[in-house]
């Protein structure tokens, strides 16, 4: 019998194309797995079991809890005014994080901006959230308390002082589509 380990997992690109990294929801555990033809992308929530053989792990059975999607880039598209004024908040105040949420031109809440002060020298914060070292579980759980998943995420690495983290609520909406247009 192959040994399995089961629970929650998050879908992160792996080291190369034809891998995923696999971190435990609960725990953020990391485990690297072959990439497989398979309706999943990065940032699935899923329920499985990996599988050992030979000590090497591999997904076994799946099933797909939350459709989120995590888009990462580094780019050198222009930062949208939510975000700047959000990193400007922060600067003034001397924190090194802050939030903000982003409204529809009705009024309604379309999505959560998070800014994380640059640490050149020190931290790569975008290659850290890209690696699951650095967590967004704790900003997508925020999210869900308002809203049900699934969500657009994005984590962009721009030409400001800071990284990017933009949580949209609606996949599918209009504020998905122009995070879309700006940065894929």
């Amino acid at each position: 019998m192959t040994p399995t380990t089961e629970g929650t997992f998050r879908v992160f690109p792996g080291r190369t194309d034809d891998e995923w990294l696999l971190l435990e929801v609960d725990t953020g555990d990391p485990t690297y797995v072959p990439a497989i033809d398979a309706e999943l992308a990065v940032g699935n929530r899923i329920d499985a079991k990996i599988e050992w053989e030979d000590e090497q792990p591999r997904l076994g059975e799946w099933d797909v809890v939350d459709r989120t999607r995590f888009h990462f880039r580094r780019t050198d598209a222009p930062v949208f005014q939510a975000a700047q004024g959000c990193f400007e908040a922060a600067h003034r105040a001397g924190e090194a994080m802050n939030a903000r949420v982003t409204r529809d031109t009705d009024g309604r809440p379309n999505g959560v901006v998070y800014t994380f002060a640059d640490q050149p020298g020190q931290r790569d914060l975008f290659g850290e959230f890209r690696d699951g070292e650095k967590p967004l579980e704790p900003l997508i759980e925020r999210a869900a308390e308002s809203e049900d998943p699934p969500f657009s995420v994005w984590v962009l690495d721009l030409s400001e002082p800071f990284v990017l983290v933009t949580i949209v609520l609606d996949p599918d909406g209009l504020f998905a589509e122009t995070m879309a247009e700006t940065y894929e």
